[in-house]
């Protein structure tokens, strides 16, 4: 899989509104061949307006490794050898006007060029506007961007339903692909709900044969009536072209990060309390299941929403409020669509029968004020930041454990910073005793030690280390 930003430059393109037919009509086959001989033009024409492109250009300063590298092999090449300390990176992807006050929704990986980034935003007018990052969400990968000195009054696209898109309804594709301007391309929904293509649990994609390539990313997917349904993010390519199989984030995600960004209120997504893990076919067939389909429950938290739902590890979730969903993935994105707040309808088996229980989405439960520290002192982890594992913590940062301690930042240059121990390290045991909470890890430290017996978990990896006092 790829993501479409360019290194290049180029113009943009965009959507709008279509009184398309009726929904009814739109259903149903073409009933004659001269029926089907229509244009795409109204809602190319009408949406342009509200793609635009978008231009990163930032400087990247090199890591210490890298200039003593250089520093070497300059002692045998000389000056021509090697790139200066600072290096200026550019990106160029697209963009999509949600908002009459300029608000723009691209993707996270479009505008993290790293370092200083400077974002230009250029409309299909060739008006030309500078933006700042207003939110980003790198699990999703949604960044929202507002246009300053702007009047209000911009070209924006409605949000559609992306929940109503079948298999087989018709889009378009909007983008800057390859910096050549502005393009325009059309398909069909090849599926919905993709979730085996992406590394992060919160990505759920809409596949699509519309032609889509490098430098569409953050770009549009249009329903047939000029709204929004979803934003352009990746291709399945081994050449870096359009094979035809491309994947955009639905619009009633993207819309949950546009309401954000507008309000002010972060979003949260809702705290199960369950671990779910895929249905294989050895699971389906000792369960008695017909197919490999859904989330099955491998833990449940007490006093969590899955506990109070009655949920039981060995169920089985199938559907939510009547959608079907096929993995763990989709489970979570149906709930996050709903919102905090509200009530999701989850149909499960439990023994073969087909039951059904109501859920009440709600925010998982904080970490204390003292669950968090900035460790100093005579121990392996002097300038850490750490804090005790929560169920939102957990969830912010993909953790697997639900209890325990995990490093969330380390001071540059610090004892712990030179020993090696990095951000999403959870400390298992300090000198074999478990380390379930800061306020062990600090009771912990306190007693110095000849030779320090660290076992860390990092990335599914168990590490015992031995560490001079």
């Amino acid at each position: 899989m790829r993501f479409l930003s360019l290194s290049l430059v180029a113009v943009a393109g965009a959507l709008a509104v279509y009184a398309g037919p009726s929904e009814a009509q739109r259903r149903l086959p073409p009933p004659s061949k001269e029926a089907a001989q229509f244009s795409f033009a109204p809602v190319a024409k009408k949406a342009a307006p509200a793609v635009v492109n978008v231009y990163v250009r930032g400087r990247i300063q090199q890591s210490q490794a890298q200039q003593a590298q250089e520093q070497f092999f300059r002692q045998f090449f000389g000056d021509r050898f090697g790139v200066p300390a600072e290096r200026v990176q550019n990106s160029l992807g697209s963009g999509v006007i949600v908002h009459p006050d300029g608000l723009v929704v691209t993707n996270t990986h479009v505008v993290k060029v790293g370092g200083s980034a400077e974002i230009k935003v250029v409309l299909t007018d060739k008006r030309e506007y500078d933006a700042r990052v207003v939110m980003q969400d790198e699990k999703s990968d949604i960044a929202i961007l507002k246009l300053e000195g702007g009047d209000g009054r911009f070209n924006y696209l409605e949000f559609a339903d992306s929940d109503d898109l079948e298999v087989g309804d018709m889009v378009l594709a909007i983008g800057n692909p390859f910096g050549v301007g502005q393009t325009v391309t059309q398909g069909i929904v090849s599926a919905l709900a993709r979730t085996e293509i992406s590394q992060s649990e919160a990505q759920v994609f809409i596949q699509t044969d519309a032609a889509i390539n490098p430098g569409n990313s953050g770009g549009a997917l249009v329903d047939m009536s000029g709204r929004l349904a979803g934003i352009n993010t990746a291709i399945y390519s081994q050449s870096g072209g359009s094979h035809g199989i491309g994947f955009a984030i639905p619009a009633n995600l993207v819309k949950l990060f546009v309401e954000s960004a507008l309000t002010g209120r972060k979003v949260t997504r809702p705290w199960l309390g369950a671990k779910l893990e895929p249905v294989t076919r050895d699971i389906a067939s000792a369960l008695g299941i017909d197919r490999a389909t859904g989330a099955i429950v491998a833990r449940v938290t007490p006093r969590s929403a899955a506990a109070d739902a009655g949920l039981q590890v060995g169920d089985v979730i199938t559907s939510v409020d009547g959608t079907v969903v096929d993995d763990p993935r989709a489970l979570v994105y149906r709930l996050t669509t709903r919102g905090i707040g509200a009530k999701a309808k989850l149909e499960y088996v439990r023994k073969g029968r087909i039951q059904t229980t109501e859920l009440a989405l709600r925010a998982a439960p904080e970490p204390g004020k003292n669950d968090v520290r900035n460790l100093t002192g005579a121990n392996p982890f002097d300038g850490a930041r750490v804090s005790t594992i929560s169920p939102s913590l957990a969830d912010e940062m993909s953790l697997e454990e639900e209890q325990g301690v995990v490093i969330l930042s380390v001071r540059q240059q610090s004892v712990a910073a030179n020993l090696g121990f990095a951000t999403g390290d959870v400390i298992v045991s300090v000198g074999g005793q478990p380390t379930d909470t800061v306020a062990t890890l600090d009771a912990q430290i306190k007693q110095r030690q000849p030779v320090w017996q660290v076992e860390v978990k990092r990335q599914g990896r168990v590490l015992n280390l031995q560490i001079r006092g």
